[in-house]
């Protein structure tokens, strides 16, 4: 069975009380919930990893090597300052999706920035939890399923 590896970054641990007219009233674990069920439906195994840390998530990413077929990533508000990140899954050279709850490119001039889509295959944004769900059918229909 092929395996993907979701990274969520900064504050996504706090969904629900975080900002709610912006990231509605579900939680992370209501999140965590929805993603193993998209796997689950696409035919796949999935881990999820949430950290606030810069380095721990670019340990994850460096441990993600030969374990997992792909990565979705929400980098959350490193998407627009690390350069780590998108350096690390680059180096790993596993398929990666960017995914944000929020439309990036409808809010604030400095969030409108993501470095990890560089490192990326594609961008979904603006979908709420959906955007995991399109994630992994991306992989399912492209990638993964095709080796």
């Amino acid at each position: 069975m092929k395996k993907i590896l979701v990274i969520n970054g900064p504050n996504i641990n706090m969904l629900g009380l975080r900002e709610p007219d912006i990231y509605g009233t579900k939680t992370f674990d209501d999140l965590l919930a929805f993603i193993g069920g998209a796997a689950n439906d696409a035919g796949f195994e999935v881990q999820c990893f949430q950290s606030n840390s810069e380095g721990a998530i670019v340990d994850k990413i460096q441990q993600a090597y030969g374990i997992f077929d792909g990565i979705i990533i929400n980098p959350a508000a490193y998407t627009h300052t690390s350069i780590a990140i998108p350096d690390a899954l680059k180096a790993v050279g596993i398929p990666a999706v960017e995914v944000h709850l929020s439309d990036i490119s409808q809010r604030e001039a400095y969030r409108q920035i993501s470095y990890t889509s560089e490192a990326c295959q594609i961008t979904i944004a603006g979908k709420g939890f959906e955007g995991y769900r399109e994630a992994v059918y991306f992989f399912k229909s492209s990638m993964i399923q095709n080796k």
